[in-house]
């Protein structure tokens, strides 16, 4: 498949043939068989769900790994300097997000650690919307202390300025210590604007939390600047997939909040009648952390923060319009939008394809075109319903290390979907759509494959 030029809108944007390399990611040229036995380039559109890692945050880890030891309660030189490559990783993550000189960055799993954690210091009522990802909207309704009462769920309006306006009249009506709302949603890519939000905020006397894991690695952020008390985002969405995530914000409900985990390193001094806890970030971070992923995470905000101002959101900008212009253009194919108003999306893009099931068009894609899209609800089973979709729908997200080429595929391959349909035949099993009698390499053939990729073997072919 041979992909025609693009033009970029904008003289910051960088130029069609650069497009394909803003930065290069671990894993970008993998060989995928098809049913039809060729082999062709792997093209990840599902960078919303995990993006690859950066070859530079690999790097970093495999040069650290000699380093690693045990971490703040070791003599040893490679306990110090282990304990060093933590903490200096903590500062350059909560820089990256401009945190504030008193706030704390406390490193966690992924966002849905974030937010679980940040749900048990909370002093009062929370105010979240209906389109957000699950992990933005258990963690209060369904709070540690069992209340289901403490978090009010509001309908966002059809624009972005009736949302907006909902939000305000809600928090007159009632008294809210937080305002927790996505920074974009991982349903359409849209969001509300941040500085606005905050006003809306503070003037009501509440704090806002951003879920940050769609917008902190594909928008520039920052907490100083915006005035948002906290944010959460994943390394496993910021190119670096290695286990760890970040919550940044505002120390004091933190250092009094309940510790997230009992165990070592939380406390000050532990006795049989009662525990005396540290202050945040160790309140909660007991047990050993995950430096190698701190490392991991830290290296992939430093290479993002590096890129020339502009170049990142004009490389996803022209790929997002790419892939919106060529999905209108299909008969059939609706592309799911939030608010009619809302301005500077993200490369992540829902759209549903008729009546078709989004499992059998994603198990078409994947395995007679080697393109990795998301299908289902995606962890947003309100936000689907209130889109219209409650079946499901299917999601293509790029990022620094998606080609043109990868959308262009795509496109085509809907085309042929529409008009041609499938090649082979599908059905479903074990709940999900599969070729019958597939003769690619299966669970049993995982190793050949990964060998395969990994010596960059067999013949890669364009269609």
């Amino acid at each position: 498949m041979s992909a025609p030029t693009v033009s970029v809108p904008t003289p910051s944007a960088p130029a069609a043939d650069r497009l394909d390399a803003l930065l290069p990611v671990v894993g970008g040229d993998t060989p995928v068989p098809l049913v039809d036995g060729r082999t062709v380039s792997y093209a990840n559109l599902d960078y919303a769900a995990s993006a690859p890692a950066l070859e530079s945050v690999a790097a970093r880890v495999t040069e650290v790994l000699p380093l690693y030891a045990s971490v703040h309660r070791g003599a040893g030189y490679l306990s110090q300097v282990s304990t060093a490559l933590y903490e200096t990783s903590r500062q350059t993550i909560a820089r990256f997000v401009g945190a504030r000189q008193d706030d704390v960055a406390v490193i966690v799993r992924n966002t849905t650690d974030a937010l679980n954690l940040l749900a048990g210091c909370v002093p009062g009522r929370v105010l979240v919307l209906d389109c957000e990802h699950h992990a933005n909207l258990l963690p209060w309704v369904h709070s540690t202390g069992g209340d289901d009462r403490r978090a009010t769920v509001l309908a966002s309006g059809p624009t972005a300025a009736a949302t907006l306006d909902l939000l305000r009249d809600e928090l007159t009506r009632g008294t809210y210590a937080l305002v927790t709302v996505t920074g974009a949603s991982n349903v359409t890519g849209e969001s509300l604007p941040i500085d606005a939000l905050a006003t809306i905020a503070h003037d009501a006397g509440a704090r806002l939390l951003i879920d940050g894991a769609q917008l902190v690695p594909h928008r520039p952020f920052s907490l100083s600047e915006s005035g948002v008390d906290y944010v959460a985002f994943s390394g496993h969405k910021t190119y670096a997939p290695f286990g760890a995530g970040a919550l940044v914000g505002r120390r004091d409900w933190l250092d009094q909040g309940t510790p997230y985990l009992a165990g070592g390193g939380a406390v000050r001094d532990v006795r049989t009648d009662r525990t005396l806890w540290q202050p945040a970030p160790a309140r909660h971070e007991a047990g050993s952390p995950n430096v190698l992923g701190a490392v991991a995470l830290a290296a992939a905000c430093e290479e993002l923060a590096a890129l020339p101002a502009g170049a990142l959101v004009a490389h996803e900008d022209a790929l997002r319009e790419r892939l919106v212009d060529g999905l209108s253009a299909i008969p059939g194919v609706r592309v799911l939008r939030l608010w009619s108003d809302s301005a500077d999306p993200v490369g992540v893009v829902s759209f549903s394809v008729g009546e078709d099931d989004p499992g059998l068009v994603a198990a078409y894609l994947s395995a007679e075109w080697g393109i990795g899209v998301r299908d289902g609800r995606f962890c947003a089973h309100p936000l689907l319903a209130r889109l219209g979709v409650t079946g499901g729908a299917l999601r293509a997200s790029v990022g620094v290390g998606t080609p043109v080429e990868a959308v262009d595929r795509l496109i085509e391959a809907l085309h042929a979907w529409t008009t041609d349909g499938p090649r082979a035949e599908y059905d479903v099993v074990d709940g999900c759509w599969a070729v019958i009698g597939d003769p690619r390499p299966g669970v049993d053939g995982i190793d050949a494959l990964a060998a395969t990729a990994a010596a960059g073997c067999g013949p890669v072919v364009d269609d």
